[in-house]
């Protein structure tokens, strides 16, 4: 790397809640915008995702904690603003938010991120396809009993699992007799 290359300061933001290879993806993206890109991760506070988007998986700390990992990222900042407004981008000193161009609505606002392109500070990054927090979720949910029985193998209690009692002996019934019937079959 050329020394005399300016070092740009790139911000993306997001929930990252169930950190996946999307997310990874997102930040590579946002890295590799400028041969010299010094990277900001802001990670939205659990009051903002609730708000704003429901129930998260993950809570702040570790949404944030899992960030961190990523090798893309130089500096994380948490809790980042839903919403951009230039103080932040001052305090920052951000060159460019970096995001999928989808506008994010609020009841205040039609575009999160409407700001940073106004002003040209705004770089457009692509999602990956066929991978999503919401997908990842919908997975576990429409597997929910498949989940439910490998944590009751696992010696979790109902209670841990939010379990009726019922569902709780329903379910480590069938997994015994599974469990039975495969060692007779062996």
């Amino acid at each position: 790397m050329n020394k005399e290359e300016k070092q740009v300061r790139v911000y993306a933001d997001g929930v990252y809640d169930m950190f996946h290879y999307g997310h990874a993806r997102q930040l590579e993206q946002c890295k590799k915008l400028f041969p010299n890109t010094y990277l900001i991760v802001g990670v939205c506070s659990q009051e903002d995702v609730e708000k704003f988007k429901g129930k998260s998986v993950m809570d702040g700390y570790q949404r944030t904690e899992s960030v961190k990992h990523c090798k893309w990222a130089d500096e994380v900042v948490y809790p980042a603003p839903w919403i951009i407004d230039e103080k932040f981008l001052n305090d920052h000193r951000i060159d460019y938010v970096a995001h999928d161009d989808i506008p994010y609505q609020t009841a205040d606002v039609d575009d999160a991120y409407a700001l940073c392109k106004k002003l040209g500070k705004f770089k457009a990054t692509k999602r990956t396809e066929g991978i999503s927090t919401t997908d990842i979720i919908g997975k576990i949910l429409k597997d929910r009993h498949k989940y439910l029985k490998r944590n009751i193998e696992r010696g979790m209690s109902r209670q841990e699992l939010g379990m009726g009692l019922w569902e709780y002996y329903q379910l480590k019934y069938d997994w015994l007799f599974c469990q039975g019937r495969k060692r007779k079959q062996d």
